[in-house]
């Protein structure tokens, strides 16, 4: 009488393993996708590129530090093979300081295409540092960084867009005004008072 079958038995303590792995997949798949996608990325491609469309670059756009007045930047991509995690966006002042565009301190998503930046709410929430009126220059680089070296279907860091910000001048009064300046036009009005009398006078 034959012997019955034995059951798969674990090798050397290891529990059963599938007999058929081809459909495995990682938990989530964005690794195996992700370097599935830069090593097919071919060194011939073109850098990844980002052009702004908003505002035009035709010249400098102005923008007024005022309640409830936005700042919107947009922007296309072009030759992009390895989509960024993130990008980040931020805005160089000519003199020097650097301040993050948005409400969410200069980080979008990879796949944004436009930040709007409340120029007026940052200035109030920022005493310490506040928008200088000057001239800005915008960056935008992907997760790699600023100084990220040109890469094949990697998106190339762009800063070719320059803007202004300026603040509102308000009413000042006579009674707020120099007081020199007050005194030279006092004077002057004297004098073009005195030279109307005495005009009249020698008629």
């Amino acid at each position: 009488m034959p012997a019955p079958a034995q059951p798969n038995q674990p090798n050397q303590g290891q529990p059963n393993q599938p007999t058929n792995q081809s459909n495995q997949q990682s938990p989530s798949g964005t690794t195996t996708s992700a370097a599935s996608t830069i090593s097919r990325i071919p060194a011939s491609a073109p850098a990844g590129l980002l052009t702004i469309t908003q505002p035009p670059q035709t010249a400098t756009s102005f923008y007024k530090i005022a309640p409830s007045n936005f700042v919107t930047f947009g922007w296309n991509f072009s030759y992009i093979i390895a989509t960024p995690t993130h990008l980040t966006v931020s805005a160089v002042c000519e003199n020097g300081n650097t301040y993050p565009v948005g409400p969410t301190d200069g980080v979008i998503p990879g796949t944004a295409t436009e930040i709007v930046w409340d120029i007026y709410s940052y200035q109030q929430n920022h005493p310490n540092t506040p928008l200088a009126q000057a001239t800005y220059t915008l960056n935008i680089w992907d997760d790699r960084g600023p100084g990220a070296a040109r890469a094949p279907g990697y998106l190339q860091a762009n800063s070719g867009l320059k803007f202004a910000l300026y603040n509102p001048q308000g009413y000042t009064g006579l009674a707020d005004a120099n007081p020199l300046l007050v005194s030279l036009i006092a004077t002057f009005i004297i004098m073009l008072i005195s030279g109307f009398g005495l005009l009249r006078h020698w008629r």
